[in-house]
């Protein structure tokens, strides 16, 4: 077979799948490095050979996590060769190759802290970011892929188009996040680029700001402001929050686009005020019942 046209019929299949340019250039760039890797030829690929190149990846100080999600390209890579170019070969990637994954808890910012790293975000533009996944809960690609259209401040909602699993949704938007986007909105240069976050300086100015510039940012206010902030911990902070405010689990699935109730319930392992105030509330009734009988 030849590999080259079969990765190239690969991403038109993933294409057709929907899967999204990111998760698309995620998978080839796994299958790449595989390949270009292994010494043996695509057929020729045995488990001894994907073992061994595990070896590698753990000797890099790869995460259980990376690990598996090249090990996931790989096989999903096999199985389409086998079941839509309909070659006859043996998938590598057998059941029990892929690593046990730590599971820990999603880290939030304290409030405190949220407030402190907050002040020191000087730009209109990065608080507003900051705020959009501070109390939407954005993921940082669906901030920087927001366009003006999407927008609702009447109904304070913004549509989410094609988030994580090419899904849309509608999240809200507080009072304070309207507030800051308004402010950046005023400020932003006049242009006919649809989307909302702008590159301020070097040669990409006045052009949609990418991913890794917003993460950048966050790195650079966290480290000033010596507080451990990053951009998927304030999606987990608004979560933790919601949950302490009495909001129902299946509400913040919603808003946060989990496609398991098991996602979001991670968090109520972190809502430490809520699980005070039902164990304290529970507990009266509770004496109170005692007491009752005891009078009896």
């Amino acid at each position: 077979m030849h590999l080259t046209e079969s990765i190239l019929n690969y991403r038109r299949f993933l294409k057709r799948k929907n899967f999204s340019d990111l998760t698309i250039k995620n998978y080839l760039h796994r299958l790449k490095r595989f390949f270009c890797w292994v010494a043996t030829t695509v057929e020729g690929t045995t488990v001894k050979e994907v073992k061994m190149y595990i070896d590698s990846m753990l000797e890099q100080r790869m995460a259980p996590r990376t690990v598996n999600c090249h090990l996931s390209s790989i096989r999903r890579f096999y199985e389409y060769l086998k079941d839509e170019e309909n070659i006859c070969i043996e998938n590598p990637v057998v059941t029990g190759l892929l690593l046990r994954e730590p599971h820990p808890l999603p880290r939030y910012v304290p409030d405190s802290d949220v407030e402190a790293f907050l002040k020191c975000v000087a730009s209109t533009r990065d608080l507003a970011i900051f705020m959009l996944m501070l109390r939407s809960g954005l993921r940082v690609q669906e901030v920087a892929n927001l366009t003006l259209d999407v927008i609702d401040y009447r109904r304070s909602q913004i549509v989410i188009r094609a988030g994580k699993g090419a899904k849309d949704r509608m999240v809200f938007i507080s009072n304070d996040a309207g507030a800051a986007l308004a402010n950046y909105l005023r400020e932003r240069p006049v242009t006919t680029e649809r989307r909302i976050f702008l590159a301020e300086k070097g040669r990409c100015r006045d052009k949609p700001i990418s991913i890794r510039a917003i993460q950048k940012r966050i790195e650079m206010y966290a480290k000033i402001c010596g507080i451990p902030v990053t951009c998927h911990r304030l999606r987990h902070t608004m979560a933790t929050q919601l949950l302490n405010a009495n909001a129902d689990l299946v509400s913040i699935q919603e808003i946060l686009g989990h496609t398991m109730i098991k996602t979001t319930q991670r968090y109520s392992k972190l809502s430490n005020l809520k699980a005070q105030r039902d164990y304290f509330q529970a507990m009266e009734l509770v004496m109170k019942n005692t007491e009752i009988k005891q009078l009896e």
